[in-house]
């Protein structure tokens, strides 16, 4: 329970954002960046991290300069490189390089590190991760193939099986279900980033089986299967930036006319950030945290359509998905850190550990089954102890409470609200409506959020598959 609540505490505070510190003189004048397998031009991830760079230099006067990695074993030669040389900061893109970056971090700790789609929670002061919610923009690219498809088969051609690409296709795939059914899912990894010619065949394979529509989400893999896949006539949808202009040559290489969209992710605006926060004396710099990029800060998104003849109610509808991801209408049901399909609430809450009262109140009460379906729900779930001094403040016995079916589906219902809204927007709201109507007031403060001005949330985000559980130190009752 207790380290469950702690990764969702880290994620959720930092989606939010870091406290400032005090403004004081830069802290780096120099950068360097080392790429994951491939080159800073591949058009994907490695091409948007170094943009960011670029961009540092430009608006900063950074000294930069980059090394190419050729192969997983380089790693660490690479980003000694880097230190050797004299480097105030050094750039690691690439989850495959989390454990090396941590490493050297802690090594040399007058070096600050910035790791992309690196999760580096309680991590050396010097070091700071960069994480994307990819389920995200890969469930919006998702409902587009289903409302584009004509053949109903679908296809995605990906990279390493790693987390990143693990959250794309989860979450392409859910959009697709959510959103088409019937449809017919064809997907495969392939482990090689660089590895174009593999993607072509995959791609060809599900032409052959079907495919109308192809996502290709793994670097120079997928580039290499969305590319083939266009030039035969499928529509095809790019990763990481908006490929109509990395891969097809903004509509000069043929096939352009039928990238239809790319799933976004500014790593780009990830780097500047960082970088931007050493420079200005570590304000704003998530100090041996992460950086969260989602749709609720612009981070990710999806791009548009360009040459691609996408109709305006189809646009409207992935626009509406967006829309409802950062408010918590929507959710994908995967875990925002590996990618990986959620329990549900009911099973997520018994899996901590610190909820029994809470889960036996669901079962009496006949919510149980509610509480374990389609969703999306936030549940502002009491822990044991906190039932335990309700129960003892208002002189009733666990016993007593469970026996009253009303008085108990009542109280319960009062802490269940529709949608699945984060902390970071949560905070920003003045109340919430419950499912059966009533409000609950929110006042964030420097302590903390309260509910009613009476009940602390002390943990945050903890994500289910049908939606979201906010922890609280108290019952709320609703009112008489």
């Amino acid at each position: 329970m207790k380290r469950i609540i702690a990764l969702c505490m880290v994620i959720a505070v930092l989606a939010i954002g870091i406290a400032p510190v005090a403004a004081q003189d830069a802290l780096i004048d120099s950068a360097c960046l080392v790429t994951d397998e491939g080159r800073i031009n591949d058009g994907s991830f490695n091409q948007f991290a170094y943009e960011g760079l670029l961009q540092a230099e430009d608006e900063f006067d950074l000294e930069i300069t980059f090394i190419e990695t050729a192969a997983t074993t380089d790693y660490e030669q690479n980003i000694s490189t880097c230190i050797d040389e004299g480097f105030d900061a050094v750039v690691t893109v690439g989850f495959l390089m989390e454990t090396v970056t941590r490493e050297l971090a802690e090594a040399n700790p007058d070096t600050f590190f910035i790791g992309v789609d690196q999760f580096h929670a309680d991590g050396p002061a010097n070091l700071a991760g960069s994480q994307f919610r990819e389920d995200q923009m890969g469930y919006a690219v998702g409902v587009m193939a289903a409302l584009m498809t004509e053949s109903n088969v679908i296809g995605g051609v990906f990279g390493r099986e790693i987390p990143p690409v693990v959250k794309f296709r989860n979450g392409y795939e859910a959009g697709i279900a959510a959103t088409n059914p019937d449809a017919e899912i064809l997907g495969v990894y392939i482990d090689s980033f660089v590895a174009p010619e593999r993607g072509q065949s995959a791609a060809e394979q599900f032409l052959g089986e079907g495919a109308d529509v192809i996502f290709g989400g793994g670097g120079q893999t997928g580039n290499g299967g969305i590319l083939y896949a266009a030039q035969q006539g499928a529509l095809v949808i790019g990763v990481d930036q908006d490929q109509y202009f990395t891969i097809f040559g903004a509509g000069e290489t043929p096939g352009a006319e039928n990238i239809m969209t790319s799933a976004v992710k500014r790593v780009d605006s990830a780097v500047f950030l960082l970088l931007e926060a050493l420079v200005e004396g570590g304000e704003g710099f998530p100090a041996g945290s992460v950086f969260v990029g989602d749709v609720t800060n612009g981070s990710v998104g999806v791009a548009p359509p360009n040459d691609a003849e996408v109709p305006q109610e189809v646009t409207d509808a992935v626009n509406e998905v967006l829309e409802g991801l950062a408010a918590g209408t929507i959710v994908t049901g995967m875990s925002p850190v590996t990618g990986e399909p959620l329990p549900n609430i009911v099973e997520t809450a018994a899996e901590a550990g610190d909820f029994t009262t809470l889960l036996a109140a669901a079962e009496a009460a006949g919510l149980a089954e509610t509480l374990a379906g389609d969703g999306p729900f936030t549940v502002f779930a009491p822990t044991d102890d906190a039932f335990a001094a309700a129960l003892e403040a208002l002189g009733v016995t666990a016993e007593d409470l469970l026996a009253d079916t009303e008085m108990l589906t009542e109280i319960l219902l009062y802490h269940v609200v529709p949608a699945a809204p984060e902390s970071k927007v949560v905070v920003t709201l003045d109340s919430v409506t419950t499912v059966q109507g009533d409000d609950v007031t929110i006042s964030a403060t420097d302590m903390g959020v309260m509910l009613n001005d009476s009940v602390n949330v002390v943990a945050t985000d903890i994500f289910a598959a049908n939606g979201i559980i906010h922890v609280i130190d108290g019952v709320l009752l609703p009112p008489m």
